[in-house]
């Protein structure tokens, strides 16, 4: 897949050059006076820049930093200081490229630990915390811990409570109710309570941890809207057609473009049924920058599964890439759960299709990917634990190749020795998975039972697979949008209401 520009597009040794672990640039600021060579300058340490004070307009001080946070990617840390006014002012800016999708992370709070887990607010991302009713808007970049942004919010809603409990006493009221929850927040008395941070650049991030139990860490992408697109300055702020409906979603203008099997070409296929193996065109909007482009499409079946559709988009403007797979279908009653036991390089090899409303399993490895985070995938059970490699890596070291070596050191001295080690063991233990060297097994979890695990013994049951229907909880059904579809006298209630 390929990426918008930015610095990440450069390659992963210009971004490690400029943007070195937080922990090593500490280090060497304490022996960058020691250089001896003055038309070399010491990167590493922090430059600073004359600027204006907002506060009394006198010239302050601006000392910026480049460094690189371990498991997610580099940013600028700013800080403003005034010797005449004794005006402060810290920020972040994001430095990596602007991401493809959009992405919203959110953590279930359970113990004090979890309070310490690092937070990346980009300027563009919406914090809130939803046992509180509370939501920290877009604006000044932060870089801090869970703990740290909940105290901000305290703080800054304490600073006028009495000036607005004289002028507006109802107000006053309601705010010193929240400030009494973030309270409780702050000293653990009301676990769990779940925090997110939604950002349309997908620059925004909270800490995960190895082995995170389910429901506890989850992170979903979106494609953006045209309007923050705009915000982001990519692309032009199109505006919206007399039909809102998404070219995409239109029955109009969809042709085979590769016919097979001498299948004959035609203008419209809206009279026709899709034709299995056969490619399909139809135009779309790129989620990358929202201009027109070509979504690819074709129907297969898998052997003792179903039909699936394979789509493909790509943007010539962009660039943007993605590939997926959609299951169809009724709904079915129950949800599925696929456990196959990987002892060998056959077992790797073996064809897997993880739908998007499907979480992924590895106990032995630490491993859980949520639904949705991936998307919609069809490749071997060897190419998603890749992938998932591959995506890790992208993110903590800027490394592309899934397969190449992790830096020496690029685990991060700013990273606590406890979150090393456990990514150490991680890493180590994914790569010998992947290399054959480990057995594990892997648990496909789909409400939608649209999932899919090769069996190499069928229609006879294989012995390394089980298959487990099960119940799906109100939270699935309330995910998927099941509890509210009605199909039985929908009619009358439709006349009723016109």
């Amino acid at each position: 897949m390929s990426q918008p520009n930015g610095i990440g597009q450069n390659g992963p040794s210009i971004a490690q050059d400029l943007f070195e672990d937080m922990g090593r640039k500490v280090d060497g600021m304490g022996s960058a006076n020691s250089n001896t060579d003055d038309n070399e300058p010491d990167q590493r340490v922090t430059e600073e820049v004359e600027s204006l004070c907002m506060n009394c307009h006198e010239d302050g001080t601006t000392r910026i930093l480049l460094t690189r946070i371990p498991f997610f990617r580099e940013i600028v840390i700013m800080s403003f200081s005034c010797p005449h006014c004794g005006f402060h002012n810290n920020e972040i800016q994001s430095a990596g490229q602007i991401q493809e999708k959009g992405a919203k992370v959110a953590l279930r709070v359970e113990r004090d630990a979890d309070l310490q887990r690092q937070v990346v607010k980009g300027d563009l991302c919406v914090f809130r915390i939803g046992d509180v009713d509370l939501e920290i808007p877009q604006g000044k970049g932060q870089y801090s811990n869970i703990e740290g942004v909940i105290s901000a919010v305290k703080e800054d809603l304490q600073s006028h409570q009495e000036e607005r409990m004289r002028q507006m006493p109802e107000v006053g009221a309601k705010v010193a109710g929240v400030i009494a929850s973030l309270t409780d927040l702050l000293e653990g008395r009301r676990y769990p309570f779940m925090v997110s941070a939604d950002d349309p650049s997908g620059n925004s991030w909270i800490e995960p941890k190895p082995g995170d139990a389910a429901g506890k860490w989850a992170k979903s992408e979106y494609n953006r809207t045209p309007q923050q697109n705009a915000a982001l300055g990519l692309g032009d702020e199109v505006p919206a057609p007399e039909n809102d409906t998404r070219p995409e979603y239109q029955a109009s203008n969809m042709v085979p473009s590769l016919p097979t099997n001498g299948a004959l070409a035609s203008n419209n296929v809206d009279d026709e049924d899709i034709i299995e193996n056969q490619v399909y065109s139809f135009p779309a909007s790129c989620p990358g920058c929202t201009r027109p482009c070509t979504t690819n499409m074709k129907m297969v079946h898998i052997p003792h599964f179903k039909q699936v559709v394979l789509m493909s988009t790509a943007c010539e403007d962009c660039g943007y890439r993605s590939n997926e797979v959609k299951t169809g279908g009724e709904v079915p009653d129950l949800g599925r759960r696929i456990t196959l036991r990987v002892q060998n390089k056959e077992d790797l090899a073996r064809d897997i299709l993880k739908s998007e409303s499907a979480a992924l399993v590895c106990p032995e490895l630490q491993l859980r990917v949520e639904p949705g985070t991936m998307g919609g995938r069809f490749t071997t059970v060897e190419g998603i634990l890749t992938q998932v490699r591959r995506d890790l890596r992208a993110q903590a070291f800027g490394l592309d190749d899934g397969d190449a070596e992790v830096p020496a050191g690029a685990m991060g001295d700013s990273m606590a020795a406890d979150s090393k080690q456990a990514w150490e063991k991680f890493f180590a233990d994914l790569s010998d998975a992947i290399d054959g060297k480990k057995p594990f097994t892997v648990t496909l979890e789909d409400p939608l039972a649209s999932s899919y695990v090769q069996s190499l013994t069928a229609p006879a049951p294989d012995p390394q697979i089980d298959v487990e229907d099960y119940q799906r909880t109100e939270e699935e059904e309330e995910d998927l949008g099941l509890k509210d579809i009605k199909t039985e006298g929908y009619e009358a209630d439709a006349n009723g209401e016109a």
